[in-house]
């Protein structure tokens, strides 16, 4: 396949983890379990958001669609991945790599820009939480919700679209996923609308979420250090805490994919990275929202009881 784009029709070959066979069962196992695990932890969290009216509130409202968000982009990727890590074939057609590419950059690319936004609404609340009800009131919050998946798909189009128009010379990807910066590596020459598609990942997509992040939290931390009371710091910090948290292996994690000088060995390093984020970070978010969260412990222990409660009046 020479000099073609994702125009024509055929196939990619996944490499995967080909050259660990013997890995593959682990993975397979390691992987199911994990993305069992993604879908029910991030499933609950948005039921019981939905649920229970003591969460109606603008912290749950962006947890719970960063969960749909997490659902979205595993099962973009997990899926294929499990059946290839069986399979002798890994083959994937180019209309599914395409959509594929565009589901988890979509995904990802929401969840920088709403990451940013739950930093703005942690700044409000601990900066300015007697105008915390006012500034953060329920229509704000959806339209900033809605900015949100708007940006990061509109962000996605035009990186897919981009990397549709470059001629690949091969159609085998060192990856397990069809992710862009994988694909990329199969173009035939550099050429401009490469380096676009790598601006506007690497440029427009990370820092500048990344500086508004910092900017509330430089905000915030200065807020915390005036409190007086030991236990207001730590409730402050208590609050702030798991979005950090959340940040730190969001972003670490794609720092290291798309701000790293590339090299052939650093391709197996990119798909151990690319694994760890797609299926272990993404089922330690609802745990890491949920683990020191009272109001979290409280809403599924009434929806437990909820469920027990009809169980035992269908066996009456």
């Amino acid at each position: 396949m020479q000099g073609e784009n994702f125009t024509t029709g055929g196939f990619f070959f996944l490499e995967g983890f080909s050259r660990c066979p013997k890995l593959e069962i682990v993975l397979f196992v390691f992987s199911l379990g994990m993305y069992l695990i993604t879908l029910l932890g991030n499933s609950t969290l948005i039921l019981i958001a939905i649920l229970d009216p003591h969460l109606q509130t603008p912290m749950y409202l962006f947890l719970g669609n960063l969960s749909f968000m997490d659902i979205c982009y595993t099962s973009a990727s997990i899926p294929t991945l499990l059946v290839n890590l069986l399979s002798s074939q890994k083959t994937i057609v180019f209309s599914g790599c395409v959509v594929q590419m565009y589901l988890s950059l979509a995904m990802g690319s929401t969840e920088c820009v709403l990451l940013a936004v739950m930093a703005y609404d942690h700044y409000v609340a601990i900066c300015n939480p007697l105008r915390y009800p006012i500034v953060m009131n329920k229509q704000v919050c959806v339209q900033m919700a809605t900015v949100s998946w708007v940006t990061g798909c509109l962000t996605a189009l035009l990186e897919t679209s981009f990397a549709l128009q470059i001629p690949l010379c091969g159609n085998l990807i060192n990856h397990f996923t069809c992710e862009i910066l994988a694909v990329l590596k199969l173009a035939c020459t550099n050429s401009l609308l490469m380096d676009m598609t790598l601006l506007v990942v690497s440029v427009l997509l990370l820092p500048i979420p990344i500086l508004l992040i910092c900017i509330s939290y430089v905000f915030i931390l200065s807020t915390i250090l005036r409190i007086s009371s030991a236990e207001g710091r730590s409730k402050a910090f208590s609050t702030c805490g798991a979005h950090l948290t959340v940040v730190i292996l969001y972003y670490g994690a794609a720092l290291s994919m798309y701000l790293k000088p590339s090299s052939s060995s650093s391709q197996e390093v990119d798909k151990i990275i690319s694994l760890l984020y797609g299926v272990l970070t993404l089922m330690l978010n609802p745990i890491i929202y949920s683990l020191r969260n009272k109001e979290v412990k409280d809403a599924m222990k009434k929806l437990l009881d909820k469920i027990s409660l009809h169980q035992t009046h269908e066996s009456l």
